[in-house]
């Protein structure tokens, strides 16, 4: 299932300009990576893709059809989002906070089913979580909720999967594992990362955001330039060839003006 926003714009207020004419392309099946520094709004765009936002101008689009006409639980079938911060107001069982991605395909009020139980813990497995199946959530690291909170969206069975940094909080095994998981799956998935190097290593493609809209997209060798990267990051790169095809991204920090701190 495709997504795409056309001419988003979203502020907070009426002072604070967020987005402004946002253009992006999510191909059905894609893995799109979206880039950018901090306040560059990647979580606003997720959630605006997501439903949670509306935006104040523009619109986003499920295969073609605009989302305001979807009903949300409608839109909940097709659409996961996981925040950057998961958090539960219940401290429940591991098992119980994955169940609640179900809760969009199951009748109002209606019990549990079996195959409900069987996609939570198929996909704690997926995610090496499999072991924490009757912790309590307040007794999880950080890195384990993060696995879980996945988890969770990945038993929603959506079509499009929203990821707000994925592999905040994991250790570099998980990291790697969660990006291959995300790159090997059918669904739709549009993720904001940190990590240039990721993602060039594994997204399909990646879209750069700066200063409001969409500075540049399309496939991570074409877009994830020495010339951009300084741009929008501040940062020199040295950018090699993997024995995959893709780029290889070593930053490096530009030359200081500032006086050193002693």
């Amino acid at each position: 299932m495709s997504i795409d926003a056309r001419r988003v714009r979203w502020s907070v207020g009426r002072d604070v300009l967020v987005l402004d004419g946002v253009d992006l392309d999510v191909a059905a099946g894609a893995f799109v990576g979206l880039l950018g520094p901090n306040g560059s709004g990647k979580s606003t765009l997720l959630r605006l893709l997501a439903g949670v936002h509306r935006p104040d101008a523009g619109a986003v689009r499920l295969d073609g059809r605009d989302l305001r006409e979807l009903p949300r639980r409608a839109a909940a079938r097709r659409i996961a989002l996981l925040a950057q911060e998961s958090a539960t107001e219940v401290d429940m069982t591991v098992l119980d906070a994955v169940l609640l991605g179900r809760i969009p395909h199951r009748a109002r009020w209606g019990p549990l089913a079996a195959d409900d139980v069987r996609r939570a813990e198929h996909t704690l497995d997926l995610l090496d979580a499999g072991a924490l199946r009757d912790r309590r959530w307040s007794e999880l690291s950080g890195g384990e909720r993060q696995r879980v909170a996945i988890a969770r969206a990945l038993a929603q069975d959506p079509d499009v999967l929203l990821l707000d940094e994925p592999t905040n909080h994991l250790d570099v095994r998980h990291q790697l594992a969660v990006l291959e998981l995300l790159a090997a799956s059918p669904r739709t998935v549009v993720a904001a990362l940190h990590d240039v190097g990721l993602a060039a290593r594994y997204c399909d493609a990646v879209a750069v955001l700066h200063e409001g809209a969409v500075h540049a997209a399309g496939p991570p060798a074409q877009v994830l330039t020495p010339e951009l990267l300084e741009k929008v990051y501040g940062v020199g790169a040295e950018i090699t060839t993997g024995s995959d095809g893709r780029p290889r991204i070593h930053l490096t920090a530009l030359p200081s003006t500032l006086e050193p701190y002693c």
